[in-house]
């Protein structure tokens, strides 16, 4: 008997991914460059399960049903690289290769062009939702040739997340489009942490709450409009006690965030389009600044801020603080869809950004509540080029200004630095600016450089003399 699907890489993601497949029906043939891994596997989480372990790439390859299906899940890069060279000598025209991992969409079009001149297929799939959803139901976005999605698109709809009856799950369209969208998927999670990091630090920092307070605080958030898995996690976290000091865990977690890369593509890629990101920009950074951890213990010892203390009533600053993350949230997500927007039509990726929002309201770590107004935003105007352009979104966040800026002001009396909700807040404000000083940027650059400039009263391209000589 062939496999139904072959999977390669049994790290927890693949060991789970294989374990959700094959309880969805379709059976698995696994490997991994470890001998000793694939053999774990099948003897414990696999046991009596219609998962073949396979200990050699001819092996496993000869194990698979034609077409063959074959997923890889391996570190991004030059792994990848290397695993497809394995592989293609192997395959035949009309095979299938998956990358599942967080590979950088450009060397996931690298990687179809080559393949498509042999006859194979091949899918770039984002896929969000860490162990558990890996398991239990993911978020999944596949981008490639539409006829190789249509190969795997029964294994893809069975094992992933569902909402309202239908899984999380779309063809998100040709090439890299898949990793694209995993991308910014990424990027607007950063943005995400780092706004509800700042929204406890204030509370910490500001009202000095305790964790059963924090997890009070959150609990009741999460029961409201900021109701998301991200908020819903942060309030269980800090139930958590330290066994081995008795002390809540997350006080004794060293204070520096690390990160894999994806954050940083996001960001060169706007930079790349010129698309404006400020809040996930400021979230990637203050991952940066996290980790001079060292150099800020000095700091802390000679830079001096503020001596004044929050004197106003904790009940007012928390609903202020539930309108500043929620409204911040709105520029966050209104920031990486406008990106998807213009990355649609740079790349011909044809993007259907309801679709993407729908698909990420079950399973993936961004998961909110309010991905379903945006789902059904885009739905109904296809091209709206940003969301704070939608009346019911606009109507949310101007509503929630008044808070919003008092806590951006609070934090700046305080010195508890919230570049996030800042970031947030000037690109709400630099949005709705009519006129921004732009102007002069281009009067310094024709002074300088001779650059030139446009005019409001007319047509053209204009360069003055500024210097009398």
């Amino acid at each position: 008997m062939k496999q139904d699907l072959g999977l390669i890489g049994l790290a927890v993601m693949g060991q789970n991914l294989a374990l959700n497949i094959e309880r969805n029906g379709f059976s698995v043939a696994v490997y991994n460059r470890t001998a000793s891994r694939t053999q774990e596997f099948a003897e414990k989480r696999a046991r009596s399960k219609n998962i073949l372990p396979t200990y050699s790439i001819e092996e496993f390859v000869h194990s698979l049903e034609t077409p063959r299906k074959v997923m890889i899940m391996v570190k991004a890069g030059e792994p990848v690289d290397a695993l497809i060279e394995q592989l293609k000598p192997r395959l035949q025209p009309g095979d299938l290769i998956i990358d599942g991992g967080n590979s950088f969409f450009e060397e996931t079009e690298r990687r179809s062009k080559d393949l498509h001149g042999l006859g194979l297929l091949y899918i770039g799939m984002g896929i969000s939702g860490g162990e558990h959803g890996a398991l239990w139901g993911p978020s999944l976005m596949p981008g490639g040739q539409r006829e190789a999605y249509d190969i795997v698109e029964p294994i893809l709809a069975a094992i992933a997340a569902r909402v309202d009856g239908e899984p999380c799950v779309a063809y998100i369209g040709p090439g890299g489009a898949g990793h694209y969208v995993k991308m910014v998927h990424n990027g607007i999670e950063y943005g995400d942490m780092q706004l509800i990091c700042e929204a406890y630090d204030l509370l910490q920092r500001a009202l000095g709450f305790s964790v059963a307070e924090l997890h009070e605080v959150f609990t009741e958030w999460d029961r409201g409009e900021l109701s998301s898995y991200l908020i819903e996690i942060t309030a269980d976290i800090f139930t958590k006690i330290d066994e081995e000091m008795g002390k809540p865990l997350i006080d004794m977690i060293l204070d520096m965030a690390e990160q894999k890369g994806t954050g940083k593509w996001v960001l060169k890629n706007a930079l790349d389009l010129g698309v404006p990101i400020p809040t996930i920009s400021a979230a990637v950074e203050s991952r940066d600044l996290s980790t001079y951890k060292a150099e800020r213990v000095a700091a802390s010892q000679i830079l001096l801020g503020p001596s004044v203390q929050y004197q106003g009533n904790p009940r007012d600053f928390i609903e202020a603080l539930e309108a500043a993350l929620y409204a911040s949230k709105i520029c966050s997500y209104a920031q990486g869809m406008a990106l998807l927007q213009i990355a649609s039509h740079e790349y011909n990726y044809a993007l259907r950004l309801g679709e993407i929002a729908r698909i990420w309201r079950g399973g993936c770590i961004i998961r909110a509540r309010l991905l379903d107004k945006i789902r059904l935003t885009f739905e109904r105007n296809p091209n709206l080029s940003n969301l704070l352009l939608n009346p019911e979104f606009a109507a949310g966040v101007q509503s929630r200004q008044d808070g919003w800026r008092l806590v951006v002001r609070t934090a700046v009396d305080l010195g508890i630095p919230c570049p996030a909700m800042s970031a947030s807040l000037a690109y709400y404000d630099g949005y709705r600016s009519e006129r921004l000083p732009a102007n002069l940027i281009q009067a310094q650059r024709d002074y300088f450089g001779a650059h030139t400039y446009k005019r409001v009263d007319k047509e053209g391209v204009f360069h003055t003399e500024w210097q009398n000589k």
